[in-house]
Protein backbone atom coordinates (compact mmCIF):
# COMPACT_ATOMS: atom_id res chain seq x y z
CA UNK A 1 0.00 0.00 0.00
CA UNK A 2 1.30 3.65 -0.76
CA UNK A 3 1.11 6.09 1.85
CA UNK A 4 1.29 10.33 1.43
CA UNK A 5 2.12 11.13 5.20
CA UNK A 6 1.88 14.90 5.49
CA UNK A 7 2.34 16.24 9.00
CA UNK A 8 3.55 19.54 10.60
CA UNK A 9 6.15 18.12 12.72
CA UNK A 10 7.86 15.25 13.40
CA UNK A 11 10.87 13.81 15.13
CA UNK A 12 13.65 14.21 14.83
CA UNK A 13 13.33 16.83 12.50
CA UNK A 14 10.53 19.52 14.32
CA UNK A 15 8.63 19.06 17.44
CA UNK A 16 6.28 21.11 19.74
CA UNK A 17 3.95 17.99 20.80
CA UNK A 18 2.91 14.84 20.62
CA UNK A 19 1.83 15.01 16.92
CA UNK A 20 5.78 14.87 16.00
CA UNK A 21 6.05 11.54 18.02
CA UNK A 22 3.30 9.93 16.15
CA UNK A 23 4.97 11.18 12.72
CA UNK A 24 8.14 10.42 14.20
CA UNK A 25 7.17 6.47 14.63
CA UNK A 26 4.32 5.93 12.66
CA UNK A 27 5.93 5.33 9.13
CA UNK A 28 8.59 3.59 10.52
CA UNK A 29 6.42 0.61 11.60
CA UNK A 30 3.78 1.34 8.32
CA UNK A 31 7.34 0.51 6.30
CA UNK A 32 7.90 -2.46 8.83
CA UNK A 33 3.96 -4.00 7.43
CA UNK A 34 5.57 -3.26 4.04
CA UNK A 35 4.09 -0.13 3.18
CA UNK A 36 5.45 2.43 0.78
CA UNK A 37 5.19 5.28 2.69
CA UNK A 38 6.72 9.08 1.83
CA UNK A 39 6.28 11.71 4.83
CA UNK A 40 6.01 15.24 3.73
CA UNK A 41 6.13 18.45 6.25
CA UNK A 42 7.94 21.89 6.17
CA UNK A 43 11.00 22.92 6.08
CA UNK A 44 11.32 25.23 8.53
CA UNK A 45 14.15 27.58 9.63
CA UNK A 46 15.27 25.17 12.79
CA UNK A 47 15.45 22.07 10.37
CA UNK A 48 19.45 21.76 9.31
CA UNK A 49 19.95 20.37 6.04
CA UNK A 50 23.08 19.16 6.88
CA UNK A 51 22.42 17.25 10.04
CA UNK A 52 20.17 15.20 7.87
CA UNK A 53 21.73 15.43 4.64
CA UNK A 54 19.13 17.31 2.67
CA UNK A 55 19.36 17.86 -1.13
CA UNK A 56 17.26 19.49 -3.15
CA UNK A 57 15.07 17.34 -5.66
CA UNK A 58 16.44 18.74 -9.31
CA UNK A 59 13.79 16.76 -10.86
CA UNK A 60 11.32 18.75 -9.28
CA UNK A 61 13.07 21.69 -9.23
CA UNK A 62 11.41 25.11 -8.59
CA UNK A 63 7.83 25.55 -7.75
CA UNK A 64 5.04 28.99 -7.81
CA UNK A 65 2.26 28.47 -6.17
CA UNK A 66 -0.09 31.39 -6.44
CA UNK A 67 -1.54 32.15 -2.65
CA UNK A 68 -3.95 35.25 -2.21
CA UNK A 69 -2.87 36.51 -6.11
CA UNK A 70 0.82 36.57 -5.42
CA UNK A 71 3.43 33.67 -6.88
CA UNK A 72 5.75 32.33 -4.29
CA UNK A 73 9.09 30.24 -4.51
CA UNK A 74 8.64 27.17 -3.55
CA UNK A 75 11.84 24.12 -3.39
CA UNK A 76 11.75 20.72 -2.31
CA UNK A 77 14.10 19.41 -0.60
CA UNK A 78 14.35 14.87 0.34
CA UNK A 79 15.78 12.96 2.71
CA UNK A 80 15.61 9.74 5.03
CA UNK A 81 14.24 9.15 8.29
CA UNK A 82 17.55 8.15 10.35
CA UNK A 83 18.62 4.93 9.81
CA UNK A 84 16.00 3.80 7.73
CA UNK A 85 15.01 4.24 4.11
CA UNK A 86 11.73 5.76 4.69
CA UNK A 87 11.86 8.71 2.47
CA UNK A 88 11.25 12.64 3.99
CA UNK A 89 9.92 15.39 1.58
CA UNK A 90 10.68 19.01 2.98
CA UNK A 91 8.46 22.27 1.28
CA UNK A 92 10.66 24.91 1.42
CA UNK A 93 9.12 28.16 1.06
CA UNK A 94 11.78 31.09 2.90
CA UNK A 95 8.83 33.62 3.00
CA UNK A 96 6.50 31.71 5.09
CA UNK A 97 8.67 28.77 7.31
CA UNK A 98 11.71 30.32 7.78
CA UNK A 99 10.81 31.88 11.44
CA UNK A 100 11.82 31.18 14.94
CA UNK A 101 8.62 28.82 15.72
CA UNK A 102 7.23 26.52 14.08
CA UNK A 103 3.36 28.05 14.80
CA UNK A 104 2.63 31.40 14.95
CA UNK A 105 0.36 34.07 15.39
CA UNK A 106 1.29 35.64 12.22
CA UNK A 107 -1.50 37.51 10.59
CA UNK A 108 -0.35 35.17 7.17
CA UNK A 109 -0.48 32.20 9.15
CA UNK A 110 -3.31 30.55 7.15
CA UNK A 111 -1.43 31.45 4.10
CA UNK A 112 1.32 29.14 5.44
CA UNK A 113 -0.30 26.07 5.37
CA UNK A 114 -2.49 26.66 2.49
CA UNK A 115 1.09 26.95 0.66
CA UNK A 116 2.05 23.91 2.29
CA UNK A 117 -0.89 21.85 1.53
CA UNK A 118 -0.46 22.85 -2.54
CA UNK A 119 3.13 22.08 -2.29
CA UNK A 120 2.57 18.70 -1.29
CA UNK A 121 -0.08 17.70 -4.28
CA UNK A 122 2.27 19.71 -6.51
CA UNK A 123 5.13 17.68 -5.24
CA UNK A 124 3.26 14.19 -5.35
CA UNK A 125 2.37 15.03 -9.00
CA UNK A 126 5.70 15.56 -9.55
CA UNK A 127 7.23 12.46 -7.91
CA UNK A 128 4.59 11.04 -10.46
CA UNK A 129 3.87 8.84 -7.28
CA UNK A 130 -0.08 7.85 -6.90
CA UNK A 131 -0.53 6.96 -3.37
CA UNK A 132 -3.76 4.95 -2.11
CA UNK A 133 -3.93 7.00 1.38
CA UNK A 134 -3.20 10.71 1.64
CA UNK A 135 -3.09 10.53 5.73
CA UNK A 136 -3.42 14.24 7.10
CA UNK A 137 -2.92 15.19 10.40
CA UNK A 138 -4.51 18.13 12.32
CA UNK A 139 -5.20 21.72 11.23
CA UNK A 140 -2.41 22.68 9.03
CA UNK A 141 -3.31 19.49 6.51
CA UNK A 142 -7.01 19.85 6.86
CA UNK A 143 -7.45 21.68 3.66
CA UNK A 144 -5.79 18.91 1.51
CA UNK A 145 -8.76 16.69 1.41
CA UNK A 146 -10.91 19.49 0.00
CA UNK A 147 -8.49 20.37 -2.55
CA UNK A 148 -7.95 16.57 -3.96
CA UNK A 149 -11.91 16.62 -4.77
CA UNK A 150 -11.78 20.47 -5.93
CA UNK A 151 -8.76 22.52 -7.49
CA UNK A 152 -7.19 19.12 -8.42
CA UNK A 153 -9.85 17.22 -9.58
CA UNK A 154 -8.82 16.88 -12.91
CA UNK A 155 -5.78 15.01 -12.06
CA UNK A 156 -6.22 11.47 -12.78
CA UNK A 157 -3.04 10.16 -10.45
CA UNK A 158 -5.36 10.97 -7.54
CA UNK A 159 -8.53 9.16 -8.75
CA UNK A 160 -8.13 5.80 -6.65
CA UNK A 161 -6.27 7.70 -3.57
CA UNK A 162 -8.36 7.54 -0.29
CA UNK A 163 -8.48 10.76 2.52
CA UNK A 164 -7.69 9.59 6.28
CA UNK A 165 -7.28 12.61 8.36
CA UNK A 166 -6.06 12.51 12.01
CA UNK A 167 -7.17 14.57 14.86
CA UNK A 168 -4.86 14.95 17.73
CA UNK A 169 -6.52 17.71 19.50
CA UNK A 170 -9.85 19.26 18.78
CA UNK A 171 -8.98 22.20 20.68
CA UNK A 172 -6.84 23.69 18.13
CA UNK A 173 -9.32 24.31 14.83
CA UNK A 174 -7.12 26.33 12.68
CA UNK A 175 -9.72 29.28 12.31
CA UNK A 176 -9.30 31.92 9.92
CA UNK A 177 -11.28 35.13 8.22
CA UNK A 178 -13.31 34.26 4.91
CA UNK A 179 -10.52 35.90 2.73
CA UNK A 180 -8.51 32.84 3.46
CA UNK A 181 -10.92 30.73 1.07
CA UNK A 182 -10.06 33.41 -1.54
CA UNK A 183 -6.20 33.01 -1.06
CA UNK A 184 -6.51 29.05 -1.30
CA UNK A 185 -8.83 29.69 -4.40
CA UNK A 186 -11.66 27.59 -3.06
CA UNK A 187 -14.88 27.98 -4.33
CA UNK A 188 -17.34 30.43 -2.12
CA UNK A 189 -20.33 28.44 -1.74
CA UNK A 190 -18.03 26.02 0.71
CA UNK A 191 -18.59 29.04 3.04
CA UNK A 192 -22.05 29.54 3.72
CA UNK A 193 -23.29 29.68 7.44
CA UNK A 194 -23.18 25.74 8.87
CA UNK A 195 -21.35 24.61 5.33
CA UNK A 196 -18.94 22.65 5.13
CA UNK A 197 -15.97 24.56 5.84
CA UNK A 198 -17.46 27.42 8.19
CA UNK A 199 -17.54 27.31 11.49
CA UNK A 200 -18.21 30.16 14.16
CA UNK A 201 -18.13 32.73 11.36
CA UNK A 202 -14.35 31.46 10.16
CA UNK A 203 -13.00 29.37 7.85
CA UNK A 204 -11.82 26.24 9.76
CA UNK A 205 -9.38 24.17 8.29
CA UNK A 206 -9.81 21.39 11.30
CA UNK A 207 -13.69 21.12 9.73
CA UNK A 208 -12.72 21.01 6.24
CA UNK A 209 -10.73 17.70 6.68
CA UNK A 210 -13.37 16.66 8.79
CA UNK A 211 -15.73 16.88 6.30
CA UNK A 212 -14.00 16.16 3.01
CA UNK A 213 -12.32 13.15 4.18
CA UNK A 214 -13.05 9.47 3.74
CA UNK A 215 -12.19 8.59 7.01
CA UNK A 216 -11.65 10.45 10.39
CA UNK A 217 -10.11 8.76 13.33
CA UNK A 218 -8.24 10.29 16.54
CA UNK A 219 -5.85 9.14 18.51
CA UNK A 220 -7.99 7.17 21.24
CA UNK A 221 -11.48 4.95 21.10
CA UNK A 222 -12.67 7.07 24.17
CA UNK A 223 -11.45 10.29 22.83
CA UNK A 224 -13.31 9.71 19.60
CA UNK A 225 -16.33 9.05 21.80
CA UNK A 226 -16.51 12.16 24.09
CA UNK A 227 -15.68 14.62 21.08
CA UNK A 228 -18.83 13.63 19.92
CA UNK A 229 -20.33 15.40 23.25
CA UNK A 230 -20.70 18.98 23.92
CA UNK A 231 -18.37 18.96 27.12
CA UNK A 232 -15.27 17.25 25.09
CA UNK A 233 -16.40 18.11 21.22
CA UNK A 234 -14.32 22.36 21.22
CA UNK A 235 -17.45 22.89 19.60
CA UNK A 236 -17.45 20.66 16.98
CA UNK A 237 -19.81 18.30 18.28
CA UNK A 238 -22.46 18.89 15.67
CA UNK A 239 -20.04 18.53 12.82
CA UNK A 240 -18.29 15.25 14.38
CA UNK A 241 -21.69 14.01 14.30
CA UNK A 242 -22.60 14.14 11.24
CA UNK A 243 -19.90 11.83 9.94
CA UNK A 244 -19.74 9.49 13.17
CA UNK A 245 -20.14 6.57 11.29
CA UNK A 246 -16.70 7.56 9.61
CA UNK A 247 -15.26 8.24 12.87
CA UNK A 248 -12.46 5.74 14.65
CA UNK A 249 -10.20 5.84 17.49
CA UNK A 250 -6.82 4.09 17.44
CA UNK A 251 -4.60 4.90 20.38
CA UNK A 252 -1.38 6.17 20.27
CA UNK A 253 1.60 3.66 20.56
CA UNK A 254 5.00 4.18 22.33
CA UNK A 255 8.93 3.45 21.48
CA UNK A 256 9.97 1.05 23.56
CA UNK A 257 13.67 1.42 22.17
CA UNK A 258 13.72 4.21 23.95
CA UNK A 259 11.11 3.51 26.73
CA UNK A 260 12.05 0.72 28.29
CA UNK A 261 13.23 0.03 32.36
CA UNK A 262 15.41 -3.20 31.07
CA UNK A 263 17.38 -0.70 28.27
CA UNK A 264 17.14 2.62 29.03
CA UNK A 265 20.20 4.79 28.84
CA UNK A 266 19.11 7.64 30.95
CA UNK A 267 18.80 5.72 34.00
CA UNK A 268 21.42 4.62 36.61
CA UNK A 269 19.82 0.98 37.44
CA UNK A 270 18.05 -1.28 35.34
CA UNK A 271 15.48 -3.46 36.00
CA UNK A 272 12.82 -6.18 34.62
CA UNK A 273 9.21 -7.38 35.30
CA UNK A 274 11.16 -10.34 36.84
CA UNK A 275 13.38 -8.35 39.03
CA UNK A 276 12.33 -4.73 41.13
CA UNK A 277 15.60 -4.25 42.63
CA UNK A 278 16.77 -1.57 40.51
CA UNK A 279 13.64 0.50 40.87
CA UNK A 280 14.18 0.89 44.39
CA UNK A 281 18.00 1.86 43.33
CA UNK A 282 16.70 4.28 41.54
CA UNK A 283 14.46 6.08 43.80
CA UNK A 284 17.49 6.62 46.28
CA UNK A 285 19.17 7.35 43.53
CA UNK A 286 16.65 10.35 42.18
CA UNK A 287 15.57 11.90 45.56
CA UNK A 288 19.28 12.42 46.21
CA UNK A 289 20.32 13.75 43.11
CA UNK A 290 17.23 16.17 43.88
CA UNK A 291 18.14 17.08 47.42
CA UNK A 292 14.80 14.78 49.02
CA UNK A 293 15.63 12.60 51.90
CA UNK A 294 15.05 8.98 50.51
CA UNK A 295 12.22 7.25 52.59
CA UNK A 296 11.35 3.89 51.15
CA UNK A 297 8.19 3.06 53.63
CA UNK A 298 6.35 6.06 51.98
CA UNK A 299 5.81 6.77 47.85
CA UNK A 300 7.28 8.84 45.72
CA UNK A 301 4.72 10.70 43.53
CA UNK A 302 5.47 11.79 40.07
CA UNK A 303 4.25 15.17 37.60
CA UNK A 304 6.04 15.57 34.24
CA UNK A 305 3.71 18.24 32.52
CA UNK A 306 2.83 21.09 30.81
CA UNK A 307 1.50 23.65 33.31
CA UNK A 308 -1.94 24.03 32.65
CA UNK A 309 -5.81 23.70 33.00
CA UNK A 310 -6.19 21.47 30.22
CA UNK A 311 -3.71 19.10 32.64
CA UNK A 312 -5.92 19.48 35.66
CA UNK A 313 -3.59 21.95 37.60
CA UNK A 314 -6.24 24.20 38.23
CA UNK A 315 -7.67 20.83 40.20
CA UNK A 316 -4.52 20.18 41.55
CA UNK A 317 -4.69 23.32 42.67
CA UNK A 318 -7.78 23.30 44.63
CA UNK A 319 -6.82 20.58 46.80
CA UNK A 320 -2.80 21.53 47.45
CA UNK A 321 -3.40 21.41 51.23
CA UNK A 322 -5.00 17.98 51.18
CA UNK A 323 -2.43 16.27 49.28
CA UNK A 324 0.36 17.77 50.69
CA UNK A 325 -0.64 16.68 53.98
CA UNK A 326 -0.61 13.40 52.88
CA UNK A 327 2.57 10.67 53.77
CA UNK A 328 4.15 11.23 50.83
CA UNK A 329 7.06 12.76 48.39
CA UNK A 330 6.49 14.60 45.23
CA UNK A 331 8.60 15.18 41.94
CA UNK A 332 7.34 17.72 39.38
CA UNK A 333 8.81 18.29 36.00
CA UNK A 334 7.19 20.83 33.14
CA UNK A 335 6.51 24.52 32.37
CA UNK A 336 3.64 26.48 31.21
CA UNK A 337 1.03 28.95 33.05
CA UNK A 338 2.99 31.44 34.97
CA UNK A 339 0.67 31.42 37.82
CA UNK A 340 1.42 27.52 38.02
CA UNK A 341 5.10 27.85 38.14
CA UNK A 342 5.05 30.58 40.75
CA UNK A 343 2.75 28.17 42.93
CA UNK A 344 5.13 25.39 42.56
CA UNK A 345 8.33 26.84 43.22
CA UNK A 346 6.57 28.32 46.54
CA UNK A 347 5.41 24.83 47.53
CA UNK A 348 9.18 23.52 47.07
CA UNK A 349 10.27 26.30 49.17
CA UNK A 350 8.11 25.65 52.01
CA UNK A 351 8.12 21.87 51.56
CA UNK A 352 11.88 21.35 50.90
CA UNK A 353 11.94 18.11 52.67
CA UNK A 354 8.74 16.73 50.59
CA UNK A 355 8.29 18.46 47.27
CA UNK A 356 11.00 19.06 44.41
CA UNK A 357 9.75 21.28 41.48
CA UNK A 358 12.29 21.56 38.29
CA UNK A 359 10.83 23.88 35.65
CA UNK A 360 11.54 23.32 32.20
CA UNK A 361 12.34 20.05 30.24
CA UNK A 362 15.05 17.60 31.06
CA UNK A 363 14.72 14.64 29.20
CA UNK A 364 16.94 12.35 31.03
CA UNK A 365 15.53 13.79 34.28
CA UNK A 366 12.06 12.95 32.88
CA UNK A 367 12.88 9.48 32.62
CA UNK A 368 14.73 9.08 35.57
CA UNK A 369 10.90 10.23 37.15
CA UNK A 370 9.64 7.64 35.52
CA UNK A 371 11.98 5.08 36.57
CA UNK A 372 12.34 6.19 40.32
CA UNK A 373 8.65 7.36 41.03
CA UNK A 374 6.35 4.68 43.24
CA UNK A 375 3.40 6.42 41.37
CA UNK A 376 2.69 9.34 38.49
CA UNK A 377 -0.12 11.69 38.67
CA UNK A 378 -2.00 12.55 35.42
CA UNK A 379 -5.59 14.59 37.12
CA UNK A 380 -6.21 16.06 33.19
CA UNK A 381 -9.70 18.14 32.60
CA UNK A 382 -9.29 16.09 29.52
CA UNK A 383 -6.29 13.98 26.90
CA UNK A 384 -6.73 12.74 23.60
CA UNK A 385 -3.73 10.02 24.49
CA UNK A 386 -1.45 10.85 27.14
CA UNK A 387 2.24 9.01 26.55
CA UNK A 388 3.22 9.64 30.44
CA UNK A 389 1.05 7.06 32.10
CA UNK A 390 1.56 4.40 29.34
CA UNK A 391 5.69 4.97 30.23
CA UNK A 392 4.90 4.83 33.71
CA UNK A 393 2.73 1.39 33.14
CA UNK A 394 6.30 -0.13 31.38
CA UNK A 395 8.16 1.00 34.30
CA UNK A 396 6.27 -0.33 37.41
CA UNK A 397 5.28 3.22 38.28
CA UNK A 398 1.75 2.78 38.81
CA UNK A 399 -0.54 5.78 37.20
CA UNK A 400 -3.34 7.70 38.84
CA UNK A 401 -5.61 9.31 36.32
CA UNK A 402 -8.70 11.03 35.60
CA UNK A 403 -10.36 8.82 33.78
CA UNK A 404 -10.69 10.28 29.88
CA UNK A 405 -9.65 9.57 26.95
CA UNK A 406 -6.57 7.69 26.61
CA UNK A 407 -5.97 7.77 30.03
CA UNK A 408 -9.62 5.85 29.99
CA UNK A 409 -7.93 3.12 27.67
CA UNK A 410 -5.15 2.63 29.45
CA UNK A 411 -5.42 2.28 33.20
CA UNK A 412 -7.59 0.26 34.61
CA UNK A 413 -8.52 1.31 38.38
CA UNK A 414 -7.56 -1.80 40.84
CA UNK A 415 -10.49 -1.04 43.67
CA UNK A 416 -13.01 -1.15 40.75
CA UNK A 417 -11.57 -4.23 38.54
CA UNK A 418 -10.87 -5.97 41.94
CA UNK A 419 -14.41 -5.96 42.79
CA UNK A 420 -14.96 -7.39 40.47
CA UNK A 421 -12.86 -10.83 41.25
CA UNK A 422 -10.84 -9.88 38.09
CA UNK A 423 -7.67 -8.77 39.45
CA UNK A 424 -6.17 -6.87 36.30
CA UNK A 425 -6.31 -3.02 37.79
CA UNK A 426 -3.25 -0.92 36.56
CA UNK A 427 -3.40 1.73 38.29
CA UNK A 428 -6.15 4.16 40.03
CA UNK A 429 -8.31 6.51 38.21
CA UNK A 430 -11.34 9.06 39.25
CA UNK A 431 -14.14 10.18 36.97
CA UNK A 432 -15.73 13.54 38.57
CA UNK A 433 -13.63 16.58 38.08
CA UNK A 434 -13.27 17.17 41.42
CA UNK A 435 -10.93 17.75 44.30
CA UNK A 436 -12.41 15.36 46.78
CA UNK A 437 -12.25 12.80 44.01
CA UNK A 438 -8.82 13.94 43.01
CA UNK A 439 -7.62 13.44 46.48
CA UNK A 440 -9.53 9.84 47.34
CA UNK A 441 -7.43 8.02 44.10
CA UNK A 442 -3.97 9.10 45.54
CA UNK A 443 -5.40 8.30 49.31
CA UNK A 444 -6.36 5.01 47.81
CA UNK A 445 -3.29 4.39 45.78
CA UNK A 446 -1.25 5.49 49.12
CA UNK A 447 -3.19 2.91 50.99
CA UNK A 448 -2.55 0.21 48.62
CA UNK A 449 1.23 1.05 48.19
CA UNK A 450 1.72 -0.14 51.45
CA UNK A 451 -0.14 -3.53 50.86
CA UNK A 452 2.82 -5.80 49.49
CA UNK A 453 0.73 -8.33 48.49
CA UNK A 454 -1.29 -6.03 46.73
CA UNK A 455 1.35 -3.66 45.05
CA UNK A 456 3.38 -5.60 42.96
CA UNK A 457 0.74 -7.52 41.56
CA UNK A 458 -0.48 -3.60 40.00
CA UNK A 459 3.02 -2.97 39.31
CA UNK A 460 3.01 -5.93 37.88
CA UNK A 461 -0.24 -6.24 36.12
CA UNK A 462 1.00 -2.76 34.32
CA UNK A 463 4.52 -3.96 33.06
CA UNK A 464 2.66 -6.55 31.02
CA UNK A 465 0.77 -4.40 29.05
CA UNK A 466 1.98 -3.83 25.21
CA UNK A 467 1.45 -0.50 23.79
CA UNK A 468 3.99 -0.80 20.94
CA UNK A 469 3.41 1.18 17.65
CA UNK A 470 3.56 -2.21 15.89
CA UNK A 471 -0.07 -2.67 17.27
CA UNK A 472 -1.50 0.68 16.62
CA UNK A 473 0.27 0.65 13.10
CA UNK A 474 -1.88 -2.32 12.15
CA UNK A 475 -4.48 -1.25 13.31
CA UNK A 476 -4.00 2.17 10.70
CA UNK A 477 -3.70 -0.77 8.35
CA UNK A 478 -7.19 -1.70 8.45
CA UNK A 479 -8.32 2.25 9.11
CA UNK A 480 -6.63 2.82 5.42
CA UNK A 481 -8.58 0.31 4.05
CA UNK A 482 -11.80 0.77 5.27
CA UNK A 483 -11.19 4.44 3.48
CA UNK A 484 -10.42 2.65 0.46
CA UNK A 485 -13.79 0.60 0.51
CA UNK A 486 -15.74 4.03 1.46
CA UNK A 487 -13.99 5.76 -1.27
CA UNK A 488 -15.64 2.87 -3.82
CA UNK A 489 -18.65 3.23 -2.43
CA UNK A 490 -18.93 6.88 -3.01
Amino acid sequence: MKIAFVTSEAVPFAKTGGLADVAGALPIELAALDCDIKVFMPKYYSVNESNFELKPLPEIGELFLRIAGTDYSVRVFSGYYPNTDIEIYFIDCPHFFHRHHLYTNDPDEGERFILFSKAVIETIQRLRWAPDILHCNDWQTGLIPLLLKDNYSWDRLFEKTSSVFTIHNIAYQGLFPHRILEAAEIKVAHLSPGGPVEHLGHLSFLKTGITFSDVINTVSETYAKEILTAEYGAGMQMTLNTVKDRLYGILNGVDYSIWNPETDRYIPYHYSIEDLSGKLKNKEYLVNKLNLSFRKDIPLIGIISRLADQKGFDLLTSSLVSLINLDAQWIILGAGERRYEDLFRSMAYNFSNKVSVNIGYDNELAHLIEAGADMFLMPSRYEPCGLNQIYSLKYGTVPIVRKTGGLADTVQDWNEHNSYGKDTGNGFSFVDYSGYALVNAVERAIFDFHNRPVWPKIQHNGMTKDYSWKKSAEKYLLLYETARKIKEER
